[in-house]
Formats: C-alpha cells, structure tokens, sequence
C-alpha cells in the first residue's frame, strides 16, 4: 500500500513538471510567434516562386520566347522628403523576354511578386509628416531608426535592343501596385531588439508608374544568365497629401532562364519527327511511281 502512494506521488511530481516545462516552451513559442510566422510566409512566398518557374520553364520556353526566374536589389528613395537616405530590398519574380521579327529587338515583361519601394533614416520632419510619434521608454526617447516600407508588385514593359556583342539596352515603362504601406523602427539597442511598424497604408497612392532603363550582358552567346542594372524614375506622387514625393530606385539584377535546355531538346525532337514524317512521306510517293510505271 505504502508502495502504491509513492508510486501515485512520484506520478503527481512527474505530470506537475511536465506541465512546468509545457508553459515555459508555450511562453517562449508566444514570444517568438510573429517571427517565426514571418520567416515561414517568406519562405513559402520564394519556395512558391521558385516552384512554379521551375515547373513551367520548359513548357514556356521556345526559339521565340525566354522564360525564367528575375531577382536581385533595388535602392529605393522617395523625393520631396527630407531624408534622402536610400534603402536596400531584395526582390524576386518571372519574366517572358519575346523575340520580335528582327532579332536584336525583344520585348520584355514580366512581374516581381516580392518588391519594396520606400525610404530609409527618416527624419523628425519626416515623421512628423507621416505622423508617427517617436518611441520612448519612460519618457525618453529610444535611438534607432525610422524606415518607410512599401510592399508592391512591379510590372516592367521594355523594348530591348540587343547588340552582337550579348551586350543589352532596355527601356519603357515600369507599373506598381502598392498593396501594404507602414514606417517600420528598428532599435539601435544591442541589448534589447525591438522592431515597432507604424502602418499608413492610407497615406499611400495604390497605382504607381514610371520611366525605366537600363543595360545589361548575357552569357552563353546570349542564352545563358543575364546580369543588369535598371534605373526608375517615378511619375505619380508615393504620397497622397504631398506632391513630388515621386519613387526613384537603382536595381541590380540576375536573370535565369529556366527549362531552356530541355525546351531545346523538345524542339530538335519534333523538328526530327517532321523531318522522318517528310521523308516516308516522300518515299511513299517515289514508291507509288515506281508502281506506276512498272504498270506500264
């Protein structure tokens, strides 16, 4: 009997610290949540492009048609603030770059699905526009910095001109919609790291457009990698209740074109289909006249 209770005690002791540590991993998870939340969306988003490039690469490419995967940074600033700051954003998408009739000319489009435009270091004045209030821990105010995020699909509408030496010029139109606006502080605080966004979606202009141009090389003869950097040049106000604050962004970027090696090999395939269907085809016909005259 005596046996039985310190087998029911030790249990009891056992599923209370079991319990200890269950609160303590819950406690950390909520800490941790909108980060890790953060990191999987990201994750998902490029997996997800990345994904279906790849699955549609072949199928896309073609003599006339390239197909594949864009990314790269782009150095955004924003005019008529006082802050002229630029901020760094990683960005990623697809294009379709379409041979026209002459074959230096190429028209090229396609969609960033991951693109940021905005501003970096914003100043008090700038704040004050946007209004923001500053950070403050018990009455004073915390250091770090103030940036201006704006998430938005891009859409490019370029001419390329392509020259002999694989070397590219492009230029046109380059299209925005702004979907998620906020004023993002990040604290300088090495001890303690507090990031605070400060959302103005309805500060923001929806429809962007603009001038873009640029230069770029491809390897492989031009049908490999291409690296490229683009300039743009904003033409709607980012602000709704300030003129001039027009976009302007330096981009670097990479091109991969994907599934070119496997479209190709389609290609010479059918191409040696048709080929063999011509020839029993004319065999069939020299035949059927070596018939005819052994007839007569």
């Amino acid at each position: 009997m005596l046996s039985l209770n310190l087998i029911n005690i030790y249990s009891l002791i056992l599923f209370l610290y079991i319990c200890k540590i269950l609160i303590i991993v819950t406690n950390l998870m909520k800490k941790n949540i909108l980060l890790l939340t953060t990191l999987f969306l990201f994750s998902v988003a490029i997996q997800s492009q990345v994904l279906i490039t790849l699955l549609l690469g072949d199928k896309l490419n073609s003599e006339k048609l390239e197909f594949g995967l864009e990314s790269g940074v782009n150095f955004e600033t924003i005019n008529g603030m006082e802050s002229t700051d630029r901020k760094a954003f990683f960005n990623i998408g697809f294009y379709f770059d379409f041979t026209l009739k002459n074959p230096h000319w190429s028209a090229y489009t396609g969609v960033l699905v991951k693109a940021n435009q905005g501003l970096g270091n914003l100043t008090d004045n700038d704040l004050d526009f946007l209004g923001v209030d500053k950070q403050l821990e018990n009455s004073v105010e915390i250091a770090g910095e103030y940036n201006q995020v704006i998430n938005t699909f891009v859409v490019p509408v370029l001419m390329k001109y392509h020259f002999k030496n694989y070397i590219y010029l492009e230029g046109g139109m380059q299209f925005g919609l702004r979907y998620k606006s906020y004023v993002e502080f990040n604290s300088d605080n090495k001890d303690v790291e507090e990031r605070v966004r400060y959302i103005n979606r309805d500060a923001v202009q929806k429809i962007d457009a603009g001038f873009l141009g640029g230069l770029g090389y491809q390897f492989k003869k031009g049908k490999g990698w291409t690296v490229g950097a683009k300039y743009y040049y904003g033409l709607v106000d980012v602000y709704k209740d300030r003129s001039g604050t027009n976009s302007n962004s330096f981009f670097i970027k990479v091109n991969v074109p994907i599934g070119v090696k496997k479209s190709k090999e389609k290609a010479a395939k059918e191409q040696a289909k048709k080929d063999k269907e011509a020839l029993e085809d004319k065999n069939a016909e020299l035949q059927k006249r070596i018939e005819e005259l052994e007839k007569q």
